[in-house]
């Protein structure tokens, strides 16, 4: 990441606490994410960021502008009106970096939600196609219902391979019947679309986000693949909130390819979600930073005030949901060599 050089701004105590949490999460990060290629694979993230506005403290902007870029393309969720963290986030991961953001959805469902694309150019260019999935009359959900935050599509190439990147955030409500019900209709309504597009188009599609499926029995998940869209099994290995139990999050692929080029092999390559509370806003640190939430929190016990740090405050400087990520293979010229002599 190019530009540490505001770090300087803060104060010493806070600057020196930063220099070492980056260090602790780049070590983190070269243990568990692949190093980035220059073309042989990409690396694809999607990471709700919990009402990602100009809410959080500088430190916390540092920490995620480092996960960010260790991917190539990443998909974001839950980005607010409030266009200024992001603004922040861009500028801490330098010119090589691009974007492409939603207007604000309108209405209590969508939570004024923005959704965004984050991308390195010197990996992944963008093929001028970006736009918003918005239900024709006859396949509204329900007969009356648009999705409650509209899906966001663009096409991108990173080497050999062309795809269209669609990113979501499914309707979660409460966990009654009908609003399950619905949340699985969503998910049904766009991965139908999706997939008949990729067939008559015959482009291959990636639909990654957060779907907000409970685990990977759930009739979500069945939803998720029922049209021709899978997931990777190591991708389902890996829950995606702080308590390491629910699979909010997934990436899922309708790939239209020749038979030799596979861009993703399982137990070659490698997928997961990356845990940035084993480093940042560690459970061990309530110490450190009570300091920041004292107003919130007096008169609270202890195990109130940990509970607090935990599972409000901390989510709101980096996240209640992990990035997660997959290593795909774009890099096909020994593939497309040996078919042109199939051809001779």
């Amino acid at each position: 990441m190019p530009y540490y050089y505001p770090l300087k701004k803060l104060n010493k105590a806070e600057r020196l606490r930063t220099l070492n949490n980056l260090l602790s999460l780049r070590h983190q990060l070269d243990k568990d994410i692949p190093q980035k290629t220059a073309t042989d694979t990409l690396l694809l993230a999607t990471w709700n960021i919990r009402e990602f506005g100009d809410n959080r403290r500088k430190e916390s902007l540092y920490y995620i502008a480092e996960i960010v870029s260790r991917f190539d393309l990443i998909a974001i969720q839950e980005v607010s009106v409030n266009l200024k963290g992001l603004e922040n986030l861009m500028k801490l991961l330098g010119p090589n970096w691009d974007r492409f953001i939603t207007d604000s959805t309108d209405g209590s469902a969508g939570g004024g939600e923005r959704m965004a694309f984050l991308y390195d150019k010197n990996k992944v260019s963008f093929s001028k196609m970006a736009g918003e999935i918005v239900l024709p009359k006859e396949k509204l959900i329900d007969g009356q219902l648009q999705f409650a935050r509209t899906p966001y599509t663009a096409a991108f190439q990173a080497g050999w391979f062309k795809f269209i990147l669609t990113t979501v955030h499914i309707y979660y409500g409460s966990n009654s019947s009908a609003d399950k019900k619905k949340r699985e209709k969503e998910i049904d309504m766009i991965t139908s679309i999706l997939s008949k597009r990729a067939k008559k188009e015959d482009m291959s599609y990636i639909l990654m986000g957060d779907f907000n499926i409970p685990n990977v029995n759930d009739d979500t998940m069945k939803a998720l693949e029922k049209y021709g869209f899978t997931v990777p099994d190591e991708i389902k290995q890996h829950p995606t909130d702080l308590g390491k139990t629910s699979h909010y999050d997934q990436i899922a692929f309708n790939l239209k390819l020749d038979k030799n080029m596979t861009v993703f092999k399982e137990k070659e390559q490698k997928a997961g979600a990356f845990h940035f509370e084993e480093t940042v806003y560690t459970e061990m640190d309530l110490e450190t930073y009570k300091t920041y939430f004292s107003d919130k929190t007096e008169g609270k016990t202890e195990a109130e005030t940990r509970k607090y740090y935990l599972s409000t405050w901390r989510t709101y400087q980096m996240s209640d949901h992990l990035p997660l990520w997959v290593e795909l293979k774009i890099d096909f010229s020994n593939q497309y060599l040996e078919k042109l002599k199939t051809e001779m």
